[in-house]
Formats: structure tokens, sequence, C-alpha cells
């Protein structure tokens, strides 16, 4: 079966990004292994100059300059999100058979090689921190995110208890589009759950959700709904992530009902974020489609203010967000402390 984004030959064939797909991906400073992608993102890199860490590390501890992000279904997303920043024209909607895929463990050996590339070009600047270079060849954070809906991957629950193998790990994220509820009940079944899991919340009705993710299901909307529902029961730290685009669903009127979708999850914590015009999304969006920090601010006091669940926990100005605890499932923000004691 040919198609736009990767190819799949005979049964013995494996997933693979297409060879021109792969160069332009490379060009872009991705590491590219079968159907997988890796990237420094953006604070990796400055953190390697002490110029600043990632929100994650303000909110939960998460060590920026040891945090790998990469997804496993690099060119394979099941919605064309408005505001996504990754080359979404690449993605394909094919589904990925376990038969087609490569083994966990291949690919997270072949994408720390390509990670270990991409950092070793920061040897040669002397502002970097020579030290943090070295730490960061040998991840502790794994961020399961970056291109693609890592929920496709057939093979998630062996990888994720690969990771949690590995003896330098202290958390892996993962993020998710929740177009695949089946697969987060797999990851309970199996004992596979992140460390912490993220549900990707931009639409607080049909229609919203449809003019925003663009999905490719026909029963998006459903999905999404029973992935939500599962979050308050799963034995794992989550979080409902935000994104808000001008014009799209950052209306106060809205404000009532996200707060019955947050109170139906109960989810641990809620990112509220502006969106970003950086990357592929401005092909799609304009620089006016940001808020600014004070409108994230006072998006986020309009759901405390109508939710005796949530209150305000931390912000970063620079990256626009906002973050709420759970008061009614209080734990330890910080990931190394909560780990002690669970």
């Amino acid at each position: 079966m040919s198609c736009s984004g990767e190819i799949v030959g005979n049964d013995d064939q494996l997933i693979q990004i297409r060879p021109a797909i792969s160069e332009q991906l490379k060009k872009a400073k991705y590491g590219v292994a079968d159907h997988s992608t890796v990237e420094l993102c953006h604070w990796t890199k400055k953190s390697f100059k002490h110029e600043g860490s990632c929100y994650k590390h303000k909110f939960y501890g998460i060590s920026t300059h040891r945090c790998m992000e990469f997804s496993p279904a690099g060119m394979h997303c099941e919605n064309r999100c408005v505001y996504c920043w990754r080359p979404m024209e690449f993605y394909d909607s094919l589904k990925m058979e376990p038969e087609h895929v490569s083994e966990p463990e291949e690919i997270l050996k072949k994408l720390m090689q390509e990670r270990k590339k991409l950092i070793m070009g920061y040897y040669g600047d002397s502002r970097n921190d020579k030290e943090r270079l070295d730490e960061s060849l040998l991840p502790s954070h794994y961020a399961i995110s970056l291109s693609g809906e890592p929920t496709m991957y057939p093979k998630l629950p062996e990888m994720i208890k690969y990771l949690k193998s590995l003896k330098e790990t202290k958390s892996i994220f993962l993020v998710t589009n929740g177009q695949e509820p089946d697969m987060i009940e797999r990851l309970k079944k199996e004992d596979a759950l992140p460390t912490q899991l993220y549900l990707s919340t931009n639409a607080s009705d049909y229609e919203s959700f449809q003019r925003i993710n663009k999905p490719k299901y026909d029963d998006s909307w459903q999905r999404w709904n029973k992935t939500l529902e599962m979050l308050k029961d799963l034995d794992t730290r989550t979080v409902l992530r935000i994104t808000l685009i001008r014009d799209y669903n950052d209306q106060k009127e809205m404000i009532p009902s996200f707060v019955s979708m947050f109170e139906k999850a109960s989810p641990h914590f809620i990112e509220i974020k502006s969106y970003m015009h950086i990357g592929r999304s401005t092909n799609r969006l304009e620089y006016s489609n940001m808020l600014e920090m004070d409108e994230v601010r006072e998006f986020a006091r309009g759901i405390t203010k109508n939710s005796n669940m949530f209150s305000i926990m931390d912000e970063s100005f620079v990256s626009r967000i906002v973050v709420l605890q759970n008061k009614q499932r209080n734990i330890e923000r910080f990931i190394s402390a909560y780990a002690d004691t669970n």
C-alpha cells in the first residue's frame, strides 16, 4: 500500500517515512528512524547555555536538558489541527498494523543515536555547558509527543514498559489527542500507564471541535469524550491541555461548558496556554490569533470562579501558560517528590 507520507510493502517490510519526506524533516533538525521521529526542542537547546528551562521544569521539576521528546508515530495522525506547528502536510491516517511496525527497543535505540547526532553539534559552541551536554546524552525524562499521534503505535504499552525498565528513567509523559481510547484502556490494563498523561482539550462543543481539530474519523467527538471520561479512574497523573486561539475557543461564554467538561474528567492539572504563531501553523492562522498573557490569566481565573474544584497553581509568562491544580485530587506537583511517596 502506498500513501502520501509512508509506504508499506510486503509482509516482511516495515512502515518507513519516505526518503524525500525524511530529508525535509532532517533539514528541519528532526532525527528519523523508520516511522519514528525525535527532536531537540527549543528549551532543551536553551538549557545547554543556561538560558532558561521548559515550563515542565517549573511546574513539575522535569530536567529540561535530560528530556527526550519523540514520537513512535512520526507521520501518523487522525487530526489536522488548525494550530499544529508540526509538518502535518506529510501526515497519513494509515493504520499502523503490528506486523508492520518496529519493535519498541529497536525504535528507542535508533532514536537515541539520532538524538546523539543532534546533540553532538552543540559541543562546538563554547557557550554551551559541556557537563549538561554530557548528561543530556542519557535521558531521564521522556516526552512521547512531537509529531504525529503516539497512541496509534500498536506497541505503545511495550514501549512504555521498556522505558520504565531503564535505570536512568525518572518520568514519562504521554500526550494524546484522545482519538484512540482503546489504546488508553490497553495502557491501563497492561500496567503501562505513563507517569503523566496529557489529553489535548481545545473545544467544549462539537462544532468547535470540528473547526479546530479537523478530525478524520466520523466518530471523533465520541472517541475523544470516551477518553475524557476515562481520566478520573486512571491510576496516574492526568492533565488537560487547552490551547486558546483567538476567535476559535477563547470566548468568555465558553467557560461554563469548559468547566463542566473539566469537572467530569477531574484531572490533576489543567494547562491553559495561548496558541503560538510558529512553525507550519503560520500557514493557517494569523499572529493576531495569539492571546496575550493577561488574557490567558483572565480565562484561567474564569475557570476558577466557575468551579470550586480548581485553583491556580503557577504560570510561565514566556510560554503564555497558566496551570491549575485540582483541589479535590491534590497531589505533589513535582515528579521526584511524587515518586518518593508512591
